[in-house]
């Protein structure tokens, strides 16, 4: 039986969708194992996945802070860089740690989420065989539009675009360079990889990216090793809604839906305030899920049902229109539901996907945590729930994306990438 191996780290939204696509593998006929944060275990455990934990929590990245305020929060690559590069050395230290054990190199291939091909690489040099990178975000070079964590509005400028992916990449070998070299050098007894990286080389490899063509369309300068795949879309457990949510759909018109996932704040009695305030002034009602912000934890009016969990595949075609963080599953079952989006952005990709949103006209311009006032948000909720061109376009969306398939898709290209590989030993 054909082993694969997939490394992953990052938020819930990073790791799921690699947790999906095993599962889909496995049902093929491949035997996976995944390695990310320990803190997944029970993920790997729901899709029947053969885990080894990485020590310590990845989503601390975007947590360690301790949540952001109406007034910190932002799109700056250099501020995310600040506040988690002391976290970088003990992440890779401890995938490195994890990569040395010798049972973790009987593997036929290696799929790679951390971006650069971090580790996944390396280990692929060491045992000459195939790396397959992946990514929920668009983050391959191209000089169509920089990178998500730099601001587009500097695309004018020449080179700026291919500049951005260079900037971005030398920001995360620098944190990871001397975990990387030590474990190469000690453990994978190979040469340290230069101080410049080798991204040329990386930017190369097969590459599935789990989102839809329909909504990052294909820079002309993305190579033929570029494959659009469509969502990794979850197939959510039979669940049964509490009477109570049944009864607050049935009672009224479709509400819309308000969550920020797994973004902390502070302030969540502000935010909560801010919310309600926008919904009084347009009419509107609304399901609040308190996620980790931690909204909605005060007295709420009739037409506000505060949400602990529904699934989204469930929940959002119910909706008028779904307001969120902008991470991208989330945004993933936006589309899929086909109803208007609106973003409420608080970094890195979030703005990006805000932007592709208003560009495919199947939201409202996003509006940005920093700047969120309850007449900024009214406003925009007005547009995502009377728009009607704007609410055709986010159906016709939808049913294109519900089309694809995704994970079948993802499948039959790693079994061809593999097959290929096989192949060639035996020449």
């Amino acid at each position: 039986m054909t082993h694969l191996t997939i490394l992953a780290l990052g938020s819930r939204g990073d790791v799921l969708p690699c947790a999906v696509l095993g599962q889909g593998l496995q049902a093929a006929g491949f035997a996976v194992r995944l390695i990310s944060s320990e803190n997944f275990a029970p993920m790997a455990v729901q899709y029947g996945l053969d885990f080894y934990p990485v020590p310590g929590d990845a989503e601390a990245l975007l947590t360690s802070g301790g949540g952001v305020t109406l007034a910190e929060s932002g799109q700056s690559v250099w501020k995310m860089w600040r506040s988690v590069k002391a976290l970088f050395w003990e992440m890779a230290t401890g995938i490195a740690d994890v990569l040395s054990q010798a049972e973790l190199w009987q593997t036929d291939a290696i799929i790679n989420q951390l971006p650069g091909g971090l580790f996944g690489v390396d280990l692929a040099e060491k045992l000459q065989i195939p790396l397959i990178t992946m990514a929920v975000i668009p983050m391959m070079r191209t000089h169509a539009f920089p990178m998500v964590a730099f601001p587009p509005k500097l695309a004018f400028l020449p080179g700026y675009n291919a500049l951005s992916y260079r900037l971005a990449e030398q920001l995360v070998w620098s944190g990871f360079r001397r975990a990387v070299n030590r474990w190469r050098q000690e453990t994978l007894g190979l040469a340290a990889r230069p101080f410049l990286g080798r991204f040329y080389q990386i930017a190369r490899l097969p590459t599935l990216l789990g989102f839809s063509e329909a909504i990052v369309p294909r820079p002309p300068d993305w190579g033929q090793n570029v494959h659009y795949t469509g969502y990794w879309r979850p197939e959510e457990p039979e669940w049964t809604p509490p009477d109570a949510l049944v009864n607050f759909l049935a009672a009224g018109s479709a509400p819309i839906f308000v969550g920020f996932g797994s973004m902390p704040v502070r302030q969540p009695q502000q935010v909560t305030q801010v919310v309600l305030e926008a919904l009084r002034q347009t009419g509107q009602r609304a399901v609040l899920q308190a996620g980790w912000a931690g909204i909605g934890q005060s007295e709420l009016p009739d037409t506000v049902y505060l949400l602990d969990y529904a699934p989204y595949g469930w929940l959002f075609p119910k909706m008028a229109a779904v307001v969120h963080h902008g991470g991208s599953g989330t945004t993933g079952f936006g589309f899929w539901a086909g109803v208007p989006t609106l973003l409420i952005p608080f970094l890195f990709d979030q703005f990006y996907w805000g932007r592709r949103i208003e560009a495919l006209g199947v939201g409202p311009a996003a509006v940005p945590f920093k700047t969120l006032t309850a007449a900024k948000l009214a406003r925009a909720l007005e547009a995502a729930v009377s728009d009607t061109a704007m609410r055709q376009k986010a159906a016709a969306l939808g049913e294109k994306i519900r089309q694809e398939d995704g994970v079948a898709t993802a499948v039959r290209l790693i079994e061809q990438f593999v097959r290929l590989n096989a192949d060639k030993n035996l020449c």
